[in-house]
């Protein structure tokens, strides 16, 4: 059986099960909550209110202190460094976020390092939130190890995800938001938690050899550090891995580089916070002319590719973003879609937690 659940009864859920079972602050519960709903409700499941799971286990493993109070370490007129203290991840994110765009609403431009965060949930959310301010926004951060390098046979990047957001015409918003590897990590767990075959191409063993076993896999991932996923491009050069793992080391240098942080391959150590970093960037559009007239001839670069040359049985060409913000739109109408064992999931939560259940869950 699967089943729908409204927004912000979700939303509301997943907050109370936050304050009441992780101990989570009002502020910090509503933001994450907000980040996971999104995501579900995007169409990115692997993102969204499953990773409670995750963000259980951090808090267990003692990678993430709720409570703790991010501070800025260094500043200018157009940028920050902000020192996460080991707190939630969506927290931390919200308070450099919010630094960039009043910075760069006053210098034009303003770019924001962290240190010592957590998991901050879809970059895309963030990226978003700043080109809502008719700024160019970016959002990167790295992650628990996860990627092999080209050549290599032990995971030392994590997924390092790069996002973009530009504001267009008619109130869209291009935004691309993608992992380095050829997939997240998220969707791995995905398809172990649903008890499917993972298609080939996405991770490799120890070995080096292409494997769709999702659960062994997932075994081996958190015992070993040898085997991974697969940076853009897959093994070796010849289609061009190496400018995905080229890619995840860009991401890598930006955000812990600049931070002063923890590298992927030392995040989560034994006892220690979480210690990821993130990069996030705002840069007003009305640097270069008049914004509206950006956003007008940005609107017709992409509504040309939307009206070229369809392959055969395409009836359409997306741009980035338009295929979550539709979902949103939808899922604003008539529901969020939870699979059976997120909803399952989300029950035994309420249940642990005192938390009232809402409808559209298993009992």
């Amino acid at each position: 059986m699967t089943g729908k659940v409204s927004y912000r009864e979700l939303l509301d859920l997943t907050d109370a099960i936050l304050r009441a079972g992780y101990g989570y602050g009002p502020d910090e519960a509503r933001i994450t909550a907000t980040l996971l709903v999104e995501a579900d409700a995007r169409g990115i499941p692997s993102h969204g209110v499953s990773r409670l799971a995750f963000y259980r286990m951090n808090l267990d493993q003692g990678h993430a202190s709720p409570g703790a109070v991010p501070g800025v370490v260094h500043e200018t007129p157009c940028s920050v460094v902000m020192d996460g203290r080991g707190g939630t991840g969506c927290y931390v994110s919200s308070l450099a976020v919010g630094a960039a765009i009043r910075k760069a609403r006053e210098s034009g431009v303003c770019y924001a390092s962290v240190r010592n965060s957590n998991h901050f949930g879809i970059a895309g959310y963030w990226a978003e939130l700043i080109a809502k301010e008719q700024m160019i926004g970016m959002a990167f951060t790295n992650t628990y190890i996860a990627g092999v390098p080209t050549f290599g046979n032990l995971r030392i990047l994590g997924t390092n995800p790069i996002c973009v957001a530009i504001p267009e015409g008619g109130g869209r918003i291009f935004l691309l938001d993608m992992a380095t590897t050829t997939v997240t990590h998220g969707k791995v767990e995905l398809c172990d938690r649903r008890r499917r075959p993972m298609p080939r191409g996405w991770v490799v063993d120890e070995k080096g050899r292409e494997v769709t076993d999702a659960t062994a896999f997932e075994k081996s991932f958190y015992g070993s550090n040898f085997g991974g996923h697969l940076y853009l491009g897959g093994a070796g050069e010849e289609s061009g891995g190496h400018k995905g793992y080229g890619l995840a080391l860009l991401v890598e240098l930006l955000c812990s580089g600049l931070s002063l942080g923890a590298s992927s391959l030392n995040t989560f150590p034994k006892g220690g916070s979480g210690g990821i970093t993130h990069f996030f960037g705002a840069v007003r559009l009305d640097l270069f002319g008049d914004a509206e007239e950006i956003k007008s001839h940005v609107a017709g670069i992409l509504q040309s590719i939307r009206e070229s040359g369809k392959a055969e049985g395409q009836g359409r060409i997306y741009i980035h973003g338009e295929k979550e913000a539709e979902a949103r739109e939808e899922a604003m109408r008539s529901g969020i879609f939870l699979d059976d064992a997120t909803r399952a999931y989300l029950s035994s939560l309420a249940r642990e937690y005192g938390v009232p259940p809402i409808g559209g869950l298993s009992a």
